[in-house]
């Protein structure tokens, strides 16, 4: 493992800790830099072509919303319904005639001719993990996510990176007390070759390629002096000497700061950080959940254009089982201008096409508000928001009943909606089948109709 230290700053818990890159061994992309090497010879071989706008390649960027948003405060408000029901919220207008948003999201209600919301999702259980919104398959008998690959190691499986030095699936998730909410997406069967690579994971081996950090790492010079002396001790190492031809070359590819340029946000423009918002790592609320880290967003961008073709990033607190409607004037808004920012600066980069965007949650809020003025776990219903990708916008798809309680008009399967993911990534959910421990094909989803709606 090879990993580069960087400067010191402080967590949530006030311990100095250092971030840093590691790349190598499990680290790299979602593939060990032996395996990202393999894949790309493969894929040349096959001679796999996606056609792609402005990008080169498809992406996704995946937003999980850490214990379940309230669909009918956000996207599905029911004036009608009983004031124990409908809240103290209020709709708004948006860009889009006849469609409503809460009104502490207006800079989305002024946007949403870019936006597809789906209001009648379904097909998650009770469980409080990220499992069902990156892989479509919840938490079962064969563990985490039912033992199948998340979206993001499958992508890596089947289309392998866009350039070797990039790992072609990255998991910015930060660690939570209850770590269901910080999985970046498992890659199951698939096996930790092909699992998300996290730029602060704490689970990879060390080793330091000494003297550079991340500020050097853009000086070439000081990057190849850290590398040969690196390649010294590997030289003398039995380990080394027993590695194969991709191995030998992997340590070749190093040299490349792609990924490091990628991940340095002191290269924006001031005033589109101030746009996207900025936030902290640091638990929203206090609470265990994931940050109010607007700057995640814009990693994520960066990532995508640097060749990543999957990123997964959690944000907020959404289990309201109190306080639902002061947190929530608190959270809205800052979701709000961070999706925001991220699908405007998609299209102004000319990336909508080529880069899809969705943010959900594992299930949906009770349409009745409880006595400590929050909503529990309601699985009967949730929601969606999605942009980008080529996909048709500017719509909603479904409805709840008068209260909010169960899907009405066109029921949308978590499923479904993963199926319209692949589908955009330039991955038949039809026919893409990835094999398992025992060399059984498995399609790469259960239900494999992409939303129509969306084409």
């Amino acid at each position: 493992m090879l990993k580069i230290q960087g400067q010191l700053d402080r967590y949530c818990d006030g311990v100095p800790r250092r971030h840093f890159l590691q790349i190598g061994g499990l680290a790299l992309g979602g593939l060990s830099m032996p395996a990202i090497l393999r894949a790309e010879a493969k894929a040349k071989a096959a001679g796999r072509e996606v056609k792609t706008g402005g990008l080169g390649h498809k992406a996704v960027i995946m937003i999980y919303l850490s214990g379940g948003p309230s669909h009918q405060d956000m996207y599905d408000l029911k004036m009608k319904a009983p004031k124990e029901i409908r809240g103290s919220f209020r709709p708004i207008e948006t860009s889009v005639p006849g469609i409503q948003i809460c009104e502490h999201m207006p800079l989305l209600a002024r946007s949403m001719e870019k936006f597809t919301i789906i209001r009648s999702l379904y097909g998650s259980p009770d469980q409080h993990c990220s499992d069902t919104c990156l892989s479509g398959f919840p938490i079962g008998p064969r563990g985490r996510q039912s033992g199948r690959p998340s979206l993001g190691s499958a992508i890596a499986r089947l289309q392998g990176p866009v350039e070797p030095s990039v790992p072609p699936f990255v998991g910015l998730t930060t660690p939570t007390r209850h770590s269901p909410y910080s999985n970046p997406g498992y890659p199951g069967f698939l096996g930790q070759a092909y699992s998300a690579f996290q730029p602060s994971g704490e689970t990879m081996a060390n080793m330091k390629l000494n003297g550079i950090t991340l500020d050097r790492l853009g000086d070439r010079r000081s990057l190849l002096a850290g590398i040969d002396r690196f390649r010294r001790f590997t030289d003398r190492s039995e380990i080394y000497e027993g590695a194969d031809a991709f191995t030998r070359q992997a340590f070749d590819v190093l040299s490349s700061n792609r990924l490091i340029q990628a991940m340095n946000l002191d290269k924006e423009d001031k005033g589109l950080r101030d746009r996207y918002g900025r936030g902290s790592s640091a638990p929203a609320f206090g609470e265990d959940a994931g940050p109010h880290w607007m700057d995640q967003f814009l990693l994520a961008r960066r990532l995508v254009e640097a060749g990543v073709r999957c990123v997964t990033l959690s944000f907020g607190s959404w289990d309201r089982h109190g306080a639902n409607f002061t947190r929530l004037p608190i959270q809205l808004p800052k979701l709000d201008q961070a999706v925001t920012a991220l699908v405007e600066d998609l299209h102004r980069r000319g990336l909508d096409q080529d880069v899809s965007v969705i943010a959900w949650g594992e299930f949906g809020r009770t349409p009745r508000i409880n006595k400590g003025g929050g909503r529990d776990h309601w699985p009967q219903a949730s929601c969606a928001l999605l942009a980008g990708g080529g996909m048709k916008v500017g719509q909603v798809i479904g409805s709840t009943n008068r209260l909010g309680e169960i899907p009405h008009e066109r029921p949308v399967h978590y499923q479904d909606v993963f199926a319209t993911l692949y589908r955009q990534l330039g991955i038949d959910p039809m026919t893409a089948t990835i094999q398992d421990q025992a060399g059984r094909p498995q399609y790469v989803i259960d239900r494999r109709e992409p939303v129509a709606e969306l084409l």
